[in-house]
């Protein structure tokens, strides 16, 4: 059964489909999906069919490398998972019919909610959709609304002013919302005079009664901007600049070029004003008109060039907030050299990995979108520097279709701009995701560009790093010789810059290679290695990779007492440095060692415990480890599906 709401903006469809979900919960069983399409984003990140549907799969617990390629593929997994399951899904804000298709189960026994400005004519007619069309409140409902904000005694004491404010906002739940903001918080204030001041408006809100395009509700926005000091009221226009749904103080603070301290009573203002919300604490956001209207006052008030630097300041704040996690994360890995961030642009401390990665896991949509807004409405070089930088975080968290789209889109900005270094990193990224996705053709091609940009930069860790790339890939496809010749050129670029660190690394890809081959001896010979000489350069990172090496070469030997000492090794240094994913990684191989040992319980143990890290940080590998331990027998009733 599907169900579409229709209306104008502010009419209170999205209020209505949440509202109505939650009181009819317990008839869905199976549970309920909601995802904002943002199909009249202001800034045009438009949600896809794909990224939406790759949300849901994410709320199933389907890991990310079993993701099929295409939105076909991927919409078809979606609706075997729906079958046979009664799910509530609402999907709020479609710009069409073709917006939501994809979205549909295939088979009775799911209801779907849908709304949109749009009348979904195509839903109805091609869906057998029953459609509901909301009106604005009618004058009783609205007198009820004002009732209920401004406190009924108020109310009854001004009859009149209360019906003339009613008419002025034209009965719409949003602009009666705005207005009586400002009752609620002035309440010595006549609500005559709240009256007398809409009725003053330049515009009038009678426009608010029909369909209206943003400018009608004008009068109601102007009338509380008005009110805003002059330094909240700059903040609120340069919010309409913002690329994501909601934002971070830092974000704010670079928008406007200001210290957090300055910045957060402006904050707090435009919160009850009502022109912004705090969905959780510290985030910001605001409607879609609202932030179309903040748009239209910066172009009219700021100037194109003031406007262009706070956009760069912006970018920078999450250029330079990305590259901080990510030196967090893999302090020792070979990354982008930026140049120094603009005046004004403030970079939040991220004191640890947990830090880093829960930056990044918050931001990540809004990173995304503004590599889109960036190619499409900048000079692109912002965009490329993003998801070259973002690149290491989307691998490791299995989000490798997010990956394809950023790095697509960064590398059309670069080749736009014609920088090589650009599409070096592009080519590079999309190589390695393709490879991730099994797409062995589109992966050789754009690694072998990328090896021959970044050779005609003269990048030799740039290089190094494709041929890395290309090592793991082909010993993913068995071909181990050919890994192996790759690795060697990655060690001979690496020597020749004196990064004595990645030829460590490259030893200890060796002896994984030299492992999926069954020559354990050579492994343990070139893991120790790498060992040695990380040990030697202080890089608790690479040993702590090298002590795992030589604990799953052990394995392989049957050496299990050697292999756990190894691990634990491993382990040790993972929990210093909080690497919260490596952490669960080598708790699996413990699982994995004491399994092959006969020792169930333990295996067990390290498993759950590496299972409760992987379901923390919402990595896709948790659902293949469940499904483990269901097998095994001993799971917790808890984890068990």
């Amino acid at each position: 059964m599907i169900s579409a709401i229709g209306g104008m903006a502010g009419v209170g469809k999205t209020t209505l489909a949440v509202h109505w979900a939650h009181s009819v919960a317990d008839r869905f069983p199976d549970g309920q999906l909601y995802v904002n399409l943002r199909g009249f984003h202001p800034t045009g990140s438009l949600m896809s069919a794909a990224e939406a549907i790759r949300s849901f799969l994410d709320a199933f617990g389907v890991p990310a490398q079993r993701l099929p390629a295409g939105l076909d593929a991927q919409a078809a997994l979606y609706r075997s998972l729906l079958a046979d399951r009664r799910v509530l899904i609402v999907l709020d804000n479609a710009r069409d019919t073709e917006h939501v298709r994809p979205l549909l189960p295939g088979a009775p026994g799911c209801m779907v909610v849908v709304t949109s400005r749009n009348q979904l004519y195509g839903l109805v007619a091609g869906e057998g959709a029953h459609f509901l069309s909301l009106d604005v409140l009618s004058e009783a409902d609205a007198h009820a609304f004002l009732s209920r904000r401004l406190g009924a005694e108020r109310v009854a004491r001004e009859p009149d002013a209360v019906a003339e404010i009613i008419a002025l906002c034209g009965r719409l739940p949003l602009a009666l919302a705005v207005v009586g903001a400002r009752a609620v918080v002035n309440p010595t204030f006549p609500l005559a005079s709240v009256a007398e001041e809409l009725r003053d408006s330049e515009d009038s809100l009678d426009a608010f009664a029909g369909e209206a395009p943003v400018a009608d509700a004008r009068s109601a926005f102007s009338w509380s901007y008005q009110l805003l000091t002059p330094a909240a009221a700059r903040v609120f226009r340069l919010l309409a600049l913002h690329p994501g749904p909601d934002c971070s103080v830092a974000a704010v603070a670079s928008l406007a070029g200001q210290r957090t301290g300055q910045v957060r009573p402006l904050l707090a203002e435009l919160v009850r004003a009502h022109l912004l919300t705090e969905p959780v604490p510290g985030r910001y956001g605001c409607h879609e008109l609202l932030r179309a209207y903040a748009g239209e006052l910066g172009r009219a008030q700021d100037g194109a060039q003031d406007l262009d630097t706070a956009r760069r300041r912006l970018l920078g704040h999450y250029l330079h907030t990305v590259h901080a996690a990510d030196t967090v994360i893999a302090p020792t890995r070979e990354r982008l050299r930026l140049r120094p961030h603009a005046t004004g642009v403030t970079v939040p401390r991220l004191p640890d990995r947990a830090a880093a990665n829960g930056w990044l896991e918050t931001n990540r949509s809004v990173v995304l979108a503004a590599i889109e807004q960036d190619a499409r409405d900048g000079s692109g070089e912002f965009s490329w520097q993003l998801a070259a930088t973002l690149d290491l975080y989307l691998d490791r968290a299995g989000r490798w279709q997010e990956q394809l789209s950023a790095q697509a889109t960064a590398l059309g900005a670069a080749q736009r701009l014609g920088d090589i270094r650009g599409q070096a990193h592009g080519h590079k990224a999309l190589g390695f995701a393709n490879g991730r996705l099994d797409r062995w053709d589109e992966a050789d091609a754009h690694l072998a560009r990328a090896l021959e940009l970044f050779g005609e930069t003269g990048d030799a860790m740039g290089q190094g790093r494709v041929h890395r790339h290309f090592a793991y890939l082909a010993n993913r496809r068995g071909r181990h010789t050919e890994a192996l010749r790759h690795y060697a050129d990655a060690s001979t670029l690496y020597r020749a810059v004196g990064w004595h660190s990645g030829e460590a690394y490259v030893a200890n890809e060796v002896g994984w290679t030299h492992i999926l081959t069954g020559a354990y001896e050579d492994a343990l010979k070139e893991c120790a290695r790498a060992l040695a000489a990380h040990q030697v350069s202080g890089d608790r990172n690479g040993a702590a990779s090298a002590w795992d090496s030589l604990g799953y070469a052990h394995h392989h030997l049957h050496a299990h007492a050697r292999a756990l000492e190894c691990y634990e090794q491993a382990l040790l240094l993972y929990r210093e440095s909080r690497d919260r994913y490596l952490e669960a990684d080598t708790l699996v191989h413990i699982g994995d060692t004491h399994r092959a040992a006969r020792d169930d319980t333990r295996a067990a143990l390290a498993w759950r415990e590496a299972l409760g890290i992987l379901e923390e940080i919402d990595h896709p590998e948790a659902a293949d480890l469940r499904a483990r331990l269901n097998e095994l027998g001993t799971a917790d009733p808890a984890v068990r599906q």
